[in-house]
């Protein structure tokens, strides 16, 4: 499960501090040193039960400023710094069974009841209410290729436990699997997200419980629906990019992508067929699982 840390913090930091503070020194979840850092801020943070609201006040009176494509803000998270090199700062809203807006959007909208893990590292703590409750397991990443309903059998049980205010936890990428349920009221986390551009190229992954294998990718990127719209519309130049990257991109999941926009181009069935055959060739298990599928799936 993610690892507790207890930094023992008792002073309180303002949100102006924190980001100075770590803007200083960086945020490097894998240096333990710099961990402990950030956690002792988080804590810091989270001491303060005025800052959040004075900083949605300040920024509800200046919201008529904002161009609205440029918000940083959404129905269940808000941001509280932009990307400063390796981090930035988040906070989250969990609402309860109860909320109004768990009921008009469903849990899925909040992934409630959705075991994922995560391809970043970040921290967490309990800022407001009683806090969310997670089911805990931990798995070996390395061991999986990322197919739909692949077996995961290193994936095992922890704990189910909830993020209490004040309780710091370090989620860890590709290793500590959760699913997340609502709290017994409103309640609000504090987050500092670690960023790294060769992370988006790692797959996250949500998991069946039940049968203990690999649901599906929902890590999402902006290059695949951009690969599918060039492959489809960019001529001959943009049918060479696709082939290409389905031959050879380091990413087995966007040589998936670019072979599913290459079948897509086709309307015969043997011509789909046929593309998809390739990607059973293709040397990679995910590539090749995914692949087989979908010729089963077309009658081949």
């Amino acid at each position: 499960m993610p690892r507790v840390i207890e930094p023992g913090q008792t002073r309180t930091a303002s949100l102006a501090e924190t980001i100075e503070a770590l803007t200083g020194t960086g945020f490097n979840p894998g240096d333990e040193a710099s961990l402990l850092h950030a956690a002792g801020w988080l804590q810091r943070l989270a001491l303060d039960p005025r800052f959040l609201a004075d900083y949605i006040l300040a920024e509800l009176a200046e919201r008529h400023t904002d161009d609205p494509f440029e918000s940083g803000y959404g129905p269940q998270v808000m941001m509280l710094s932009p990307p400063r090199g390796d981090f930035f700062i988040r906070a989250n809203i969990w609402p309860s069974a109860n909320e109004t807006m768990l009921r008009a959007s469903g849990g899925a909208s909040f992934v409630y009841g959705l075991p994922h893990d995560h391809n970043f590292d970040f921290l967490t703590v309990g800022y407001f209410g009683p806090g969310y409750w997670s089911d805990y397991y931990e798995y070996d990443y390395g061991a999986v290729a990322g197919a739909r309903g692949e077996p995961v059998p290193s994936m095992h049980f922890v704990e189910r436990s909830r993020l209490e205010p004040g309780k710091v936890m370090h989620y860890r990428a590709h290793r500590d699997i959760h699913a997340q349920h609502p709290p017994d009221a409103l309640s609000v986390s504090l987050n500092i997200m670690h960023t790294a551009p060769a992370r988006t190229w790692h797959d996250q992954y949500s998991f069946d419980l039940t049968d203990r294998t690999v649901g599906r990718i929902v890590s999402s990127r902006s290059s695949e629906a951009f690969l599918r719209i060039v492959a489809a519309l960019g001529g001959e130049e943009g049918l060479d990019l696709a082939h290409r990257f389905a031959a050879s991109h380091p990413s087995d999941a966007m040589r998936l992508c670019a072979l599913g926009a290459l079948a897509a181009r086709e309307s015969d069935p043997r011509a789909r067929d046929a593309v998809w055959a390739r990607g059973e060739g293709s040397g990679s298990r995910l590539v090749a699982t995914e692949a087989r599928r979908r010729r089963m799936a077309l009658g081949a």
